[in-house]
């Protein structure tokens, strides 16, 4: 009876042992997916989308300024942080930046993004709106040249915006004037054609 006892646990051990083989690729598949919601996966996916948006991104904040250059939180999936050249390579949260800073980093983001998107689909028309008054004569030039190329590579690209000096910039603006009661003009400046 032992004997047989012996024979029949030896057997399952075998048994296990195939069933433990079998299931390894399934617990590496849970590992790398994650749960049946596909949430890990989900985030796995877009922290790779972020990497290729950040790659874009720092690509127009050269344009833009030299100075700063973004990358992801190091151990985080989704996590952004500045580095300050100039600062000697300092890292900064993305949400300890001044207004200027978070305009021209919300930029090239905003910039790369579209650019992702034409690898695909052709994006036609980008709106930036406002932020411009945050920013200082020299970095306002240089967003509103990065933006002029853009519309010279055939996309067209509409500003909103209160900043007076934009209109020495921009051929053609629509104006909407306040007449009271709930009531506004609208006019169309510097149409051409």
């Amino acid at each position: 009876s032992d004997d047989e006892a012996r024979t029949r646990q030896t057997g399952l051990e075998v048994e296990i042992a195939a069933h433990v083989r079998s299931s390894k690729v399934w617990l590496e598949l849970d590992d790398l997916l994650g749960s049946q919601d596909g949430k890990k996966f989900r985030i796995f996916v877009q922290s790779l989308t972020l990497e290729a948006l950040v790659e874009a991104a720092n690509h127009h904040l050269r344009d833009l300024a030299r100075r700063y250059r973004l990358e992801r939180v190091p151990g985080t999936d989704m996590d952004l942080q500045m580095i300050d050249v100039v600062l000697g390579d300092e890292r900064r949260s993305v949400q300890s930046l001044s207004g200027g800073e978070t305009f021209l980093v919300s930029l090239a983001l905003a910039l790369g993004l579209s650019s992702l998107a034409t690898q695909r689909t052709r994006v036609e028309t980008l709106f930036v709106d406002e932020g411009f008054g945050s920013l200082d004569a020299d970095t306002l030039d240089k967003a509103l040249s990065a933006l002029e190329a853009l519309q010279a590579s055939g996309r067209r690209v509409g500003i909103i915006s209160h900043v007076a000096a934009l209109t020495e910039r921009v051929g053609t603006r629509v104006t909407v004037t306040p007449r009271g009661a709930g009531r506004s003009a609208v006019s169309v400046v510097g149409v051409a054609g």
